[in-house]
């Protein structure tokens, strides 16, 4: 297995991923190839893919605002799980978020992601109760679908 940067070149692979996550979130406009291509170039070098056999098995999208960073739609497809993919991922993101001295990173996970939010608890993550996540949709054509 194989830890690399993601590059614009792996967009199908990794929609493809996507795809096969039960009750994963993707996005009409962010997550589109132009969405995660503009996404790419501005975080250059952080977002990774894990890589087995030429195959992509695992993927993170990583990026910072200059304050903090952010890991979105994590995940490793599930006949590879329980084998540490994740966890290499998330070290190689947080080891280039630090090079780019970035001090905090967060990240969204959903209350009904039973399996995400106990690999984050178990690698060391803190769940904040001390807050409340607001957003404001600001293109109403960047419609989410979940996998079933």
């Amino acid at each position: 297995m194989n830890v690399r940067a993601m590059t614009a070149a792996d967009y199908e692979a990794v929609h493809a991923l996507w795809k096969t996550i039960h009750g994963f979130g993707m996005r009409s406009v962010d997550d589109s190839r132009e969405g995660v291509e503009r996404f790419l170039q501005r975080n250059p070098g952080l977002s990774v893919v894990a890589e087995e056999d030429g195959r992509i098995i695992g993927a993170i999208l990583c990026g910072h605002d200059g304050r903090r960073g952010c890991l979105y739609h994590v995940c490793v497809a599930e006949e590879h799980r329980m084998r540490g993919i994740g966890k290499a991922m998330v070290v190689h993101c947080m080891n280039a978020l630090k090079a780019e001295k970035i001090n905090k990173v967060s990240l969204i996970a959903f209350t009904r992601n039973d399996i995400g939010n106990a690999f984050w608890k178990c690698i060391g993550w803190t769940k904040r109760e001390d807050l409340n996540y607001y957003d404001f949709t600001l293109n109403e054509d960047n419609i989410t679908a979940f996998n079933q």
